[in-house]
């Protein structure tokens, strides 16, 4: 979402239900279809992709001490959402330093990020000169250099084969 002051809040939830009951000494049990894990994280990012603010929340875990956690997203705060966010998010929370859930929340909200403010600076997010290659070519498999997308909506940068 947009905000008035310019910046962008990106947010991503996950939810963890089962088909059937569980037991849980913590919650006096988890019924079936009642959420195991109920965790969301929002980041409030600029136009260049750097990280103003977290909030972190868990509303379901199946134990009491898992929302401790959370204030340690605030290590988030002026980081960019640049190449090797994933592996640098990772190793910040890695193992007991982190929640694995939210920490796995980080790459679908980095990837909308950069979707969203790739598309709101450019109107379609596939602007380009003739001349500057596209940031997001070689990002997935139907913008590999050798793709027909490519080869259709930016032929000067289309290549027959790529080197591995």
């Amino acid at each position: 979402y947009q905000r008035e002051d310019g910046l962008w809040d990106i947010e991503g939830f996950m939810t963890d239900t089962k088909p059937f009951s569980l037991p849980n000494p913590y919650r006096n049990g988890i019924n079936a279809g009642e959420p195991i894990h109920g965790m969301g994280i929002r980041l409030t990012i600029d136009a260049e992709m750097r990280v103003h603010a977290v909030e972190a929340v868990t509303d379901y875990s199946p134990f009491p001490g898992c929302p401790r956690i959370i204030e340690r997203f605030q290590q988030l705060v002026g980081l960019y959402i640049v190449h090797g966010w994933t592996r640098q998010v990772k190793d910040l929370f890695a193992g007991v330093q982190g929640c694995t859930h939210l920490t796995e929340l980080l790459a679908p909200i980095a990837t909308t990020a950069f979707q969203v403010i790739i598309t709101h600076k450019t109107g379609d997010g596939m602007k380009h000169t003739d001349t500057q290659k596209p940031g997001h070519l070689n990002s997935c498999h139907m913008l590999a250099e050798n793709s027909e997308i490519v080869a259709e909506r930016w032929p000067q940068f289309y290549r027959a084969t790529i080197a591995h």
